[in-house]
Parts: structure tokens; sequence; C-alpha cells
């Protein structure tokens, strides 16, 4: 009797351990690993640049987990699976689902196409805690704000699935590879500006593990008070993992909770709220597909953006002159990566001081992040714009000046960033427009040659976006 053979599509879910669709291609005899770089993707969603440089190496590192068996393509998936299970001669297909509205109407349609065709078809949850269309509110609805979402939907839902064991054994089948290499992707920059996010993360499954292991030992318990202070290592930085599926949220779930237990640790309840975060920004794009491309509250579709190359050019390049501001676009190009606390003041600053539009800094985030992810970073932008769900209300404008003194108070953070303001004592280092004359020069600074002055003030900024909020208010 022919043992069956099925091909393993990987996707989000970059991993050998706790991959219920691996698992389930194991169980049903031999595989054939596929992953395909998807070309179909709509205009504008294919993966930024800081994104590409993971997915190679995180693919590099799941190939050699695979020992060598794993096989690349690149283009329509809905043309290329249909070939390979025929010249495979394969069974069935096996993958873990994924959430962008255009990728769940391709698996629709290809599902329902390959199952016409004879072709045993299974997919499975990798990725989420709780399936978006699992939770809902008492009268069938969906949920827009987080803390009934999380509190009375997720916590009182049927608990999250325990991670599964790898699987005790892989048996590929003898076929030839179909595919091309990996450096034929070509996922990797052309000139070199990645060294700074290289000496900052190791993509892969390994790597993610190393990361949960290291924040449980040295961050979880103090997560609730550090995670505000950009200086001090105090989250845990798995976001690009979950992103890629390197680890699953399952994994991080159980290993908290197997690690601190369920004693109600304001820290640990903050993390795993977190996480919850995560889920509500996928909810939310599940229910409301449009969330990438519309404002959530429509009544912003009114709202009179700036446009100003200049401004977000200076932006996007850390030029503003408002150094918290500065440090955390700095912090973004040179690592891939940037602090939670100073996103959401980037990102007010961008949209209400600066009153340019959240799609001009989410397509920024979207091709320099190694987090850049559909739900979070759409659902992060609408929230701090205050056109999301549960959305920060748009007169809750941050005062950069007020963040980085609260949050940075020693400058560590804004010093290793703005290395020219290094030399600002501590009561300037926020504000140095308000230094006098011998302390700049103290310093080696001048004010628009070694750094600019602030692009704007930061109180008519301020009433500025008023202004504009009150004229759609009606």
């Amino acid at each position: 009797m022919s043992v069956p053979v099925s091909i393993m599509w990987f996707r989000q879910d970059l991993r050998v351990k706790d991959n219920p669709a691996l698992n389930a291609a194991c169980d049903e005899g031999k595989i054939i690993p596929i992953y395909i770089y998807d070309t179909s993707v709509p205009n504008g969603r294919e993966p930024g640049g800081a994104s590409k440089w993971w997915l190679h190496h995180s693919l590099t590192s799941l190939n050699e987990r695979l020992n060598g068996h794993l096989q690349f393509f690149s283009g329509d998936p809905e043309i290329i699976i249909p070939e390979l299970m025929e010249a495979f001669s394969a069974s069935g297909i096996f993958w873990n689902r994924c959430y962008a509205p255009w990728q769940i109407n391709r698996d629709k349609a290809l599902k329902a196409s390959l199952k016409e065709s004879g072709y045993a078809v299974t997919s499975c949850n990798g990725s989420l805690l709780w399936e978006p269309m699992s939770i809902s509110k008492k009268d069938g609805g969906a949920y827009k704000v987080f803390t009934p979402y999380y509190r009375k939907g997720c916590l009182n839902a049927a608990p999250p699935r325990y991670p599964k064991a790898p699987p005790a054994r892989i048996t590929y089948a003898d076929v030839p590879d179909k595919g091309t290499s990996l450096a034929r992707l070509s996922l990797l920059p052309e000139v070199n500006w990645d060294d700074g996010i290289a000496e900052s993360w190791t993509p892969g499954e390994e790597g993610a593990a190393d990361r949960l292991a290291h924040f449980m030992d040295e961050a979880a318990c103090r997560y609730k008070e550090d995670r505000d202070f950009p200086a001090t290592a105090g989250t845990s930085k798995l976001s690009p993992h979950l992103h890629f599926g390197e680890i699953s949220p399952n994994q991080i779930w159980y290993a908290i909770k197997d690690k601190f237990g369920d004693n109600e640790d304001k820290n640990i309840d903050t993390f795993l709220s977190e996480l919850g975060w995560r889920e509500f920004s996928y909810y939310l794009l599940f229910h409301f597909p449009t969330l990438p491309n519309r404002n959530f509250n429509a009544k912003f579709d009114k709202f009179a953006w700036r446009k100003s190359a200049a401004d977000l050019r200076a932006w996007q390049q850390g030029q503003t002159g408002i150094p918290i501001v500065d440090a955390g676009m700095r912090e973004l190009w040179q690592t891939g990566y940037m602090h939670n606390r100073v996103r959401m003041v980037v990102g007010s600053f961008l949209v209400k001081n600066l009153l340019i539009s959240w799609h001009e800094g989410e397509r920024w985030f979207w091709d320099c992040l190694v987090d850049a992810d559909i739900a979070s970073n759409t659902a992060s932008w609408q929230w701090v714009a205050g056109c999301g769900a549960d959305a920060a209300p748009f007169f809750r404008i941050f005062n950069p000046l007020l963040q980085g003194e609260k949050f940075d108070k020693q400058g560590e953070y804004v010093r290793t960033y703005c290395p020219e303001l290094s030399d600002l004592p501590n009561k300037y280092i926020h504000k140095p427009w308000d230094a006098p004359d011998e302390v700049l020069k103290k310093a080696g600074l001048t004010l628009g040659e070694d750094y600019p002055e602030p692009l704007v003030d930061l109180k008519a900024s301020r009433q500025r976006a008023l202004d504009a909020f009150s004229d759609i208010k009606g």
C-alpha cells in the first residue's frame, strides 16, 4: 500500500514546533515542504525592505531544520499550487490559515478549486490564540472595544490550545526540486543598509526561543513597570518572530503561564493582554476588512490632512528637531524596530503636530519594520490617529517633550540615537531649543547646523490639530 504524499505549504508559520498543519501533514504520510513568495498581493502590500531581509534569514533557518528539503517558488499561489499538485502526484495539501482579506479570499477559492479536482485540503489555526470567527458579543456582533473583547470574549471562551510537540518523524517524499533557489527570490538588499538590523536580531525558530527565554528570565517579572522606558530592556521584542510564525502565540502564552502560574501578577497579566491586543488587531481585520485602506471612523474621511513632502521626509529621517521623535525614527531605520511607547509618540507627532495622514506613517513603518504586520500596523496607526476602533481620542495629543522627560529622564535613549546631542545636560536633552547659548557652545552644538531647529512649535501645532478636528466633529 502506497503512503500518501502531501504538500506542506509554509506561509507565516516558519517553524517546526507547534505547527498544526505540519503535524497533520506528517501524520498523513510523506510531505513536500514548499514556500511561495506571493507576487499576487495587492499593490503596496508586498513585504517591505526590512521584512524581506528577515524573511530571507527565517527561510534559511527553516530550510536547515527541514534538512534542506524546502522548495522555493515565486508567483501566484493559485497558479503554482495546482501545477505542483499534479507534478508531484500529491493527494492533498496542508496549510495554516492567514487572515489578510486577500489571503482569505485566495485561500477559499484555492481550496474550492482543489477539492473540485479531487485533492484533500486541510487548513489549521497556527497563528492565533482565538480565531476571529470564534469570538462574538452576546448579540452575535463583533466587538469594537478591546477590554470587553479580551476580558469578556477571549478569557471566557475555550482556552487556547496547548502547543504541539514537533512531529515525531518527518518523512520527505522523494521528488525533484521544482523550485528556485532562495537567493533568486532576491530578498536581501542590493546596497548595504542592513548591518544594524543584522546586529540586533537573530531570525529563525531558535532565535525566537532564545528571545522568549531571555524575556522570561530578565524582564517579564517587571514588565508593567519597565515596558514604557525605551532605554530599558523591558519588552519581549517577540513581535517579528510572531509575525513570521517562528514562534506561536500559544507557545508564548503557555510558557509564561507555566513559569509564572495563574497568580494574577500584574506584570504577567499586562504582558498577556498585549498578546490580546495582537489578537484584537486580527479580529478587527477579519470583521472589518477595509481597515488597511479606509478610516474605521468614517467621519475622518473629511479630515483636512496636510501634504508636505519636506515635513514627511524630515520625520522619516529623524530630523524634526524634537529629540524623542528623532531618536525613535533613527532607531527604526538602524534596527528595523522601534520601542512601543516611542511608536505612539512619533505617530502622534506625525498625524497631529504635522497633520500628515496616518497612511503615510503606516507605509513608512511597513517598509522599515522587521515586525511589519498588516493587522497590527494598520490597527495601531488608526488607533493613534483617533480614527480606529477603541482609538485614543484625536484630542489626546502626546506632548513629545513631556513624554521624553517622563520616559527617558536621563536622556539615554536620545543620546543613543541622536549622538550629536550627547553632551547636552539632562535638563536640555529633550528641549535643546531652550538651552542657553553657553550651554549649546559647551556641548559643541549649533542648532540649525548640527541638529535641526524644531519643525513646528509644539503648542501651536497642537492647537492647529484641535482646530482641524473641530471641523469634522459635527
